[in-house]
């Protein structure tokens, strides 16, 4: 569908919110207004004010491009975001609702009916329809499928059973074929008949007759090359292909690497299934650092920042209650050295120091493990290298800001050996940092986990208990 609209900065999407709330507003304090008044006729007078805002606002939203209208919805309350949501034309549904957020989607679709969703997913492609698939009622995606041509519906249901993260949940379905035995004149009359090429189209993908991949003819080539010439004499033969079962991990990558824009996929036969495009990628990658910003903090899912208080209790409870298992934990090493701390009150000031910076330490070793696991540049045989390689930075830095932190603490208690103890517990526990930033996400990747999950949570945790214990041990030996 041919788009009007604009790309616009962050600056114009949010003086569109703006305007659109200032409209919201104004409709509410005229509609009011109108309801404390007694009149005659107030009923009429309440529906022209009605259709004077919201036509107002219904301009404004058809000129706009689906994203940006999903911008505006996912900052919106969920009372006005479903004003907004009843504005918008029938036909653009189905594309908005694929660029909002999953938690948003959700209340989106609670307020349609069957027949609205249906309609919805008229405009969509079958690729399309399968990333809304777990969303929609059974009965309205069954009667989405039924809708939908057979060769679409082969197509939705190899979407639907691709898993999530593989190269088929990417895949779309919309390449160019052609055979190699035909001229590039004939290829260049066969695309003459579109009305316009599918998205990202830099290349034509050539199969035989049982659609087993052959080769790739780019457009760029097919441009400048003698049009008397065969397919099968301009076509490369060396290019990128991928399977439905690869890591859509692996397939960013190959992009990244390649500088591909589109990437031919093919099963475990040589035939062409479908392809995977360059913006399909970058929504990948977009999702999947969203997934490991959430995971870090121990959050299961993206949350609606106007989720109910108890949809949005769901999503955080596992982690604080881990938390608070640990913080308790940490409570109880302080108290088993309550006389310690009694006897010499400086520990008690000086005891936040060490774990804070192991805390930070820890969080910048995890930060960096977690994404060269990410990208596939730590494997197996590696992981003995980074410890030790992060076991000596935790043992520089533990010296060089321990003999800092020492020295201020010579100056303000003046007791050296309290100097001492407090350079030996930052490195002691900058080492216990380290090792634990090597080893949660090394740990949690050979368990089949993200390696991400609930690190940041996982590493304070450790280092704040670990800081106490190291810090106060130490001193109650040598100290008190």
């Amino acid at each position: 569908m041919a788009e009007t609209s604009e790309r616009k900065e962050l600056e114009d999407l949010q003086e569109d919110l703006h305007a659109v709330q200032e409209l919201l507003s104004r409709h509410r304090l005229v509609e009011g207004l109108v309801r404390r008044q007694s009149m005659r006729n107030q009923d009429l007078v309440e529906q022209l004010v009605q259709r004077q805002h919201l036509a107002e606002l219904r301009r404004k939203l058809d000129g706009m491009h689906p994203a940006d209208i999903a911008y505006i919805l996912e900052a919106l309350p969920l009372e006005e975001r479903l004003v907004v949501w009843d504005l918008v034309k029938a036909d653009r549904d189905g594309e908005i609702l694929l660029e909002v957020s999953d938690a948003v989607r959700e209340s989106l679709i609670e307020s349609m009916d069957s027949h609205e969703l249906l309609a919805a997913t008229e405009h969509l492609d079958a690729d399309e329809i399968a990333d809304l698939a777990p969303d929609l009622p059974e009965e309205v995606l069954q009667g989405v499928i039924n809708a939908l041509p057979v060769e679409e519906q082969a197509a939705l249901r190899t979407a639907m059973a691709s898993k999530e993260g593989t190269v088929g949940a990417i895949m779309d379905f919309e390449e160019i074929t052609v055979r190699e035995d035909v001229t590039l004149e004939v290829v260049t009359r066969y695309l003459r008949r579109y009305e316009e090429l599918p998205d990202h189209t830099d290349q034509i993908f050539v199969v035989d007759r049982t659609r087993h991949l052959r080769g790739v003819l780019p457009i760029s080539k097919l441009v400048v090359t003698d049009l008397e010439e065969l397919v099968g004499d301009a076509m490369i033969t060396e290019f990128v292909t991928l399977y439905p079962d690869d890591k859509a991990q692996d397939a960013a990558k190959a992009f990244e690497r390649y500088d591909l824009v589109t990437a031919a996929v093919v099963g475990r036969d040589g035939r062409l299934l479908g392809r995977v495009t360059i913006d399909a990628v970058v929504d990948f990658i977009r999702e999947h650092s969203e997934a490991q910003h959430l995971a870090k903090a121990g959050l299961r899912e993206s949350e609606d920042v106007f989720a109910s208080v108890w949809d949005s209790v769901k999503n955080r409870w596992a982690w604080l209650a881990l938390n608070l298992i640990t913080a308790f934990i940490a409570s109880r090493v302080i108290d088993a050295f309550e006389g310690s701390i009694a006897k010499l009150v400086a520990l008690a000031a000086l005891m936040p120091i060490v774990a804070g910076i192991g805390g930070n330490a820890g969080n910048q070793t995890i930060t960096m493990i977690v994404r060269a696991l990410a990208l596939g540049q730590v494997d197996e045989d590696q992981v003995k290298k980074l410890f030790l390689k992060e076991a000596g930075v935790a043992v520089v830095n533990g010296l060089l800001w321990g003999g800092v932190i020492g020295a201020v603490a010579y100056f303000l208690y003046g007791s050296w050996p309290l100097g001492i103890v407090m350079t030996a517990a930052m490195t002691l526990n900058l080492l216990l940092a380290a090792a634990l930033g090597v080893g949660i996400p090394v740990l949690m990747m050979r368990l089949g986990r993200d390696p991400a999950l609930g690190s940041s949570v996982m590493i304070t945790a450790f280092t704040d208990s670990g800081g106490f214990l190291i810090f106060l041990g130490l001193a109650t030996i040598f100290l008190v």
